[in-house]
């Protein structure tokens, strides 16, 4: 079985804030259409249009489609980073605050482009794997940090493996709900499991092991 041909990540990046509006709305119209109509369906004459600019001005940034696709994918990612990130930093100083702002963070930002989301993962090969794990650590990595002065009150007998447990089982909650077919959606659905996933994760930090406590 042949290894999947290595695809130019990189394009070229904007030096100019005139150009780097001009990336933004490309990016934005490329989402729209793949999020409207699939990535099959996007194509680069259809991303010029609705961006309103020159086919030319799309080919000298990127490659080719598959280059454009990749570059829609950091920027998803990359966004979900940095709203997940704001929100810890504007969460409760408390163990509870921290995690009632990261369930809620991440469950908005799955649901954003939800169904493009999983297609981007899914069919575009082992790159955008790669890339998206990335994203999943970083995520995992900032309720650790947003957590950390907090970890004296967890009452698990190991706290830092608690908490890894506890963003873990957020961080799946949150995707498999981004891509099932009954998904939590609309702003009440979504604040109201939000709401649960925060509840379950304190009372699972808040509660001694069963197994220590049997032997006590």
């Amino acid at each position: 079985m042949s290894e999947e041909p290595e695809r130019p990540a990189a394009y070229r990046e904007p030096q100019q804030a005139r150009s780097a509006a001009t990336l933004s709305r490309v990016l934005r119209a490329a989402e729209d259409i793949a999020s409207d109509s699939g990535l099959e369906e996007m194509t680069i004459a259809g991303v010029a249009k609705r961006a309103g600019v020159a086919v030319g001005t799309i080919y000298r940034r990127f490659e080719d489609k598959e280059q454009l696709i990749s570059a829609l994918t950091e920027r998803m990612l990359e966004r979900r980073e940095e709203y997940v990130a704001e929100q810890l930093r504007a969460a409760e100083s408390s163990l509870s605050g921290v995690l009632d702002a990261y369930a809620h963070a991440l469950l908005q930002s799955f649901a954003d482009s939800s169904s493009l989301f999983p297609e981007l993962l899914r069919t575009r090969g082992t790159r955008s794997l790669d890339r998206g794990a990335r994203t999943i650590t970083e995520l995992h990595r900032l309720l650790l940090e947003a957590a950390e002065p907090y970890v004296h009150q967890i009452r698990r007998s190991d706290p830092q493996t608690a908490l890894d447990t506890a963003a873990r089982a957020l961080l799946g909650a949150c995707f498999h709900n981004s891509v099932r077919p009954d998904a939590a959606t609309g702003e009440a659905a979504r604040r109201r499991y939000a709401d649960e996933l925060g509840d379950m994760a304190i009372a699972y930090l808040l509660t001694s092991d069963r197994r220590r406590s049997a032997e006590t």
